[in-house]
């Protein structure tokens, strides 16, 4: 700390996170760190936190240790620093619970959290210990900070679903090592996000690797000078005698992470040579549970890019996104999202919003009929049911209709 007792600064403001669910305190925080010369940003809930993590990197994260009222064991807050330090073993976190919590405070610090602070916190207390937790950190906080994997700074990999967290924890694995990684599944899926959590889980995550497209001849000099992690596109495409020329040039010591549609195209080989783990994407119909997530996770990031406020989903339309099967998969749908964030007026985006402009080519080129109103009532009643297991009274309430009603619409609609 200076002796204005401000933090000294290298090249811009500390970045801080803030997960706290109570809006008072949340803001008594945030102007606190803004009048010290941070700069601070408030979650809500363990969900927004991880779509802000996967956009960037703070130089640290204060973690409130419960979210649900009534509750003081802190497993909430433990879970979401186990996640949390999970997807980036660098993270700065320091845990914030109240004074009957030392337990839950020697738990969290075993659990990778850098410090811990008890409620009732004093002024001094809460920036020294957040200071002096970011120059202890690996990389010195602003240059950890700037050495962020990937477009959006962050390398999370975003869903609650078991197909995304199995690979998540495929990624925790086999990312500290140096073994090849092949990465697998439908365009769109998420490969390339992947392969940069791969990167940023590795001994070589403070160096950008070199990325090769083995179709463009041009690249294929890149590889006389590539040294520690590499990411390979499109090998599979590539004729036998290409892919033995690869193998040649693939000099030992190099690590590579391949992305491709399938392995069995590849050469015996060159398979052996490329995918020691193969790492399989699941399409977004086999984590449909994620679907909405991703889609506010969408909708916030588009919203920052393009200056509108904090955008929102209507139940319609986070019905609609729950049960569509989305062309291009999860890249489909930021698009879809994004283009509705960009003409929305109200910072609504409704149903009428994201559904496909023209009819969309299904499975065997079938077109898809356009959805209407009475599709996108069906759908939103589907999504409150599978939501609530079927419960009418809470699907009723959740949709602001009376029992009756909901009985009445499932009836015209064949539910």
């Amino acid at each position: 700390m200076s002796a204005g007792g401000h933090p000294d600064r290298e090249s811009s403001p500390r970045e801080i996170l803030l997960i706290e669910d109570d809006p008072v305190v949340a803001r008594t925080t945030e102007i606190l760190f803004r009048l010290a010369g941070y700069r601070l940003e408030i979650a809500a809930d363990p969900a927004t936190a991880y779509s802000m993590l996967a956009r960037r990197r703070y130089d640290a994260i204060l973690l409130d240790m419960n979210f649900t009222a009534g509750r003081s064991d802190g497993e909430e807050g433990l879970a979401c620093l186990t996640r949390i330090v999970a997807d980036d073993p660098h993270a700065c976190v320091v845990v914030i619970t109240a004074h009957s919590g030392i337990r839950i405070a020697v738990t969290a610090m075993q659990a990778g959290a850098r410090d811990f602070i008890i409620k009732p916190w004093r002024k001094d207390d809460i920036l020294g210990k957040v200071d002096g937790a970011i120059r202890r950190s690996v990389g010195g906080g602003a240059a950890h900070r700037s050495a962020a994997i990937g477009p959006s700074g962050g390398s999370a990999l975003l869903g609650t679903s078991a197909a995304i967290e199995r690979v998540r924890a495929l990624v925790r694995r086999v990312g500290p090592t140096v073994a090849a990684v092949c990465i697998t599944g439908a365009s769109g899926t998420g490969r390339s996000l992947v392969a940069d959590a791969l990167h940023a889980a590795s001994l070589d995550a403070g160096t950008k690797p070199s990325r090769i497209d083995m179709t463009d001849p041009d690249q294929w000099l890149a590889l006389d000078h590539a040294a520690g992690t590499i990411v390979l596109r499109h090998a599979d495409r590539l004729a036998a005698h290409a892919q033995a020329r690869l193998l040649d040039r693939l000099m030992p010591g190099l690590r590579c992470i391949t992305i491709v549609d399938d392995v069995a195209p590849l050469s015996p080989a060159l398979r052996r040579r490329l995918c020691t783990i193969e790492i399989v994407m699941p399409s977004l119909a086999e984590r449909r549970e994620d679907a909405v997530l991703l889609a506010r996770h969408f909708a916030s990031v588009a919203g920052e890019t393009y200056g509108h406020a904090a955008p929102r989903l209507t139940p319609a339309a986070e019905a609609f996104v729950a049960i569509t099967d989305w062309p291009d998969e999860v890249r489909g749908l930021a698009l879809a999202i994004e283009r509705a964030v960009l003409l929305s007026d109200d910072g609504l985006i409704d149903f009428a919003a994201i559904r496909p402009a023209s009819p969309v080519a299904g499975p065997g080129g079938v077109t898809a009929p356009a959805f209407g109103m009475q599709d996108a009532e069906k759908l939103m009643i589907e999504a409150a049911l599978k939501e609530h297991r079927h419960n009418v009274s809470r699907a009723a309430a959740a949709l602001g209709l009376s029992r009756g009603t909901l009985y009445r619409r499932m009836a015209q609609h064949g539910l």
